[in-house]
């Protein structure tokens, strides 16, 4: 189960479905949209005419994120207003598609999920997979009920342990899952690839991303750069932000770049830079570290409450740096950028393994042999 509020949901089942049938594994793994099963319930759409998560990908392609974390509760009342229709309609699906184990790759609407599945059969295994490195309670990710959690992180893990019903499995993976493409990146001869993007080899090399939606605060990050004298060159990938790119690729100054639109290339970005500039998303963060990037993050008020331990987990585990704000990049780069210090934060990110991709199939495993379902 996933949904495309932010595009990492959906990127995480995408990636497991993948790596699962490459393996010896007789299973018929479906993606379900929850958005679309639960559509006739979307208040959103009933008053505006557009969905819940366009709205949520809207929102954060404008930067307009200030004041989530007083949204949050509202969002809450109004799913658990609707808790018994969610419910009813869940039940409905899974008796016309019944299946033999539900992994929830969502936050918020756990609880109606695993209730519909205790309607149909209560012996079916119900896994929740957190894709952000950390809950942010109550009844985000983490619901008091008997159910199955993979927590990438040792303090979701933790949060999991102290939430989740008494007797809940939690289980500890190495990270978040990421897409196959990270584990089989083919040699690229970097210089030469640079020149044909039309940057120049041997400048230190950053690669600027915020998600499938963009940012316009990389519009700031550019202009402060640029104005800078910092001998750095930019790879600005904007996703589906069409008119984000195109404002970038406008800007005229000293600082060489190369803007992206969406891409499914974004392995290979990275493959060509140095360090990683952007939103604290689980899923952008874990990349640049697979990839041994260091990362400049920002926290601060307009960071979505979800993310924030992510921006602490960078800072506690020394593989780059958060920020209150992109308005001190440059001299966030400048120390990044020192030598000795870039080599600390480089080896500290090659240091961290994750393997999440590859472990999960297997507790998925065990939970259907334990079920009677495997076979």
């Amino acid at each position: 189960m996933f949904f495309d509020a932010g595009g990492g949901h959906r990127a995480a089942a995408t990636a497991l479905k993948k790596v699962i049938e490459t393996q010896d594994r007789p299973w018929d793994v479906r993606l379900i949209d929850l958005q679309e099963v639960l559509d006739e319930l979307d208040i959103f759409r009933k008053l505006t005419g557009v969905r819940m998560e366009d709205i949520y990908n809207h929102i954060l392609a404008k930067g307009w994120t200030l004041g989530s974390t007083q949204l949050l509760p509202v969002m809450h009342a109004i799913i658990r207003f609707y808790h018994q229709a969610q419910v009813r309609i869940l039940t409905q699906h899974w008796q016309a598609n019944r299946p033999h184990m539900v992994v929830s790759l969502v936050p918020n609407f756990n609880r109606a999920m695993f209730h519909a599945l205790q309607a149909v059969d209560p012996t079916i295994p119900y896994v929740t997979i957190l894709t952000d490195m950390a809950d942010y309670p109550p009844s985000f990710w983490i619901e008091n009920q008997l159910q199955s959690f993979i927590c990438g992180t040792a303090k979701a893990a933790e949060q999991a342990r102290a939430a989740g019903a008494p007797g809940s499995p939690v289980h500890r993976v190495s990270g978040m899952i990421l897409n196959p493409s990270f584990y089989d990146v083919p040699p690229v001869d970097r210089d030469a690839a640079l020149v044909q993007l039309g940057l120049q080899p041997g400048v230190p090399t950053g690669l600027v991303l915020f998600g499938g939606e963009g940012s316009q605060k990389m519009l700031n990050i550019y202009d402060r750069i640029d104005a800078s004298s910092l001998r750095v060159q930019l790879l600005l990938l904007c996703g589906k932000n069409t008119g984000l790119a195109d404002k970038l690729r406008r800007r005229s100054g000293r600082l060489a770049k190369h803007v992206e639109g969406f891409t499914k290339e974004v392995p290979k970005f990275m493959q060509l830079a140095d360090f990683f500039v952007g939103k604290p998303g689980p899923g952008s963060v874990s990349e640049a570290i697979k990839m041994g990037l260091p990362v400049l993050v920002e926290n601060n008020a307009w960071t979505l409450p979800q993310e924030r331990f992510n921006a602490t987990w960078v800072t506690e585990n020394a593989v780059g740096e958060t920020l209150k704000s992109f308005s001190n990049i440059v001299p966030a780069l400048e120390r990044m950028l020192e030598p000795k210090r870039f080599a600390t934060l480089r080896q500290n990110a090659n240091a961290i393994q994750n393997q999440a991709l590859f472990e999960i199939p297997e507790i998925l495993e065990e939970k259907l042999k334990a079920a009677g379902a495997s076979r």
